[in-house]
């Protein structure tokens, strides 16, 4: 299921000419900069398919951008995005590439600090709507039938027990799961759609949990 409610139909308040060049971009980039959790230094933008022909005159560009700095799609401060970003000292680099993806609209973006890194693959479906199909390599399906906790944690005893342990006790029913690592004992992946809104102080909870690395709710 691609459209949760008739509002991702009409599409989001947002600035720009498109929803699904400009909020869904947006929105890719906010994800994005959520999961890392902190301003880059540097970010390395790389578009597909009508993203990579358009990206310039629909404002994916500003928009992306705008997005990885935490503007919302309505925030008027996306058309300045660029300078903004060059403000706060982030290098943005834009590459486009002619490879094949699974939908023309697409984005990786890559991002860069001092700590570390951390890499996102989004799709914008139309109506502002999105996926997320790949993060820090982790393949990723979410069927968009409900809220998302996507959760990087610590692949290690009982991690997945006591995220799903705190989702119960809060009586929030978990309607799909997944669940990734590369390799036994490092960097894993949650993929968690709830029937309900996450509260915030649920959020805090989970983010308080030894195992947990980062953590971001998807698609409310």
């Amino acid at each position: 299921m691609k459209y949760r409610s008739v509002f991702d139909i009409i599409g989001p308040v947002m600035v720009g000419p498109s929803s699904s060049h400009t909020a869904g971009a947006a929105r890719i980039g906010l994800m994005a900069g959520k999961l890392f959790g902190r301003t880059p230094r540097i970010a390395h933008i790389t578009f597909y398919g009508s993203f990579a022909d358009t990206y310039r005159g629909h404002g994916t560009d500003v928009a992306i951008v705008g997005g990885i700095m935490g503007f919302d799609t309505f925030d008027l401060r996306i058309p300045q995005a660029l300078d903004i970003a060059s403000e706060k000292g982030i290098e943005v680099i834009f590459e486009t590439s002619d490879l094949l993806t699974d939908h023309p609209n697409t984005a990786r973006v890559l991002l860069e600090d001092e700590l570390g890194t951390f890499e996102i693959v989004g799709v914008s479906i139309g109506g502002g709507t999105i996926e997320i199909t790949e993060l820090n390599g982790f393949p990723l399906k979410l069927t968009g039938g409900g809220p998302a906790l996507v959760v990087l944690h610590h692949d290690r005893f009982g991690a997945i027990a006591a995220v799903t342990g705190v989702l119960a006790n809060h009586q929030l029913n978990i309607g799909h799961m997944e669940v990734s690592r590369h390799e036994k004992g490092m960097q894993a992946l949650m993929a968690i759609e709830i029937d309900e809104t996450i509260p915030a102080d649920v959020l805090a909870e989970l983010e308080r949990l030894p195992q947990i690395e980062r953590i971001a709710i998807f698609g409310e």
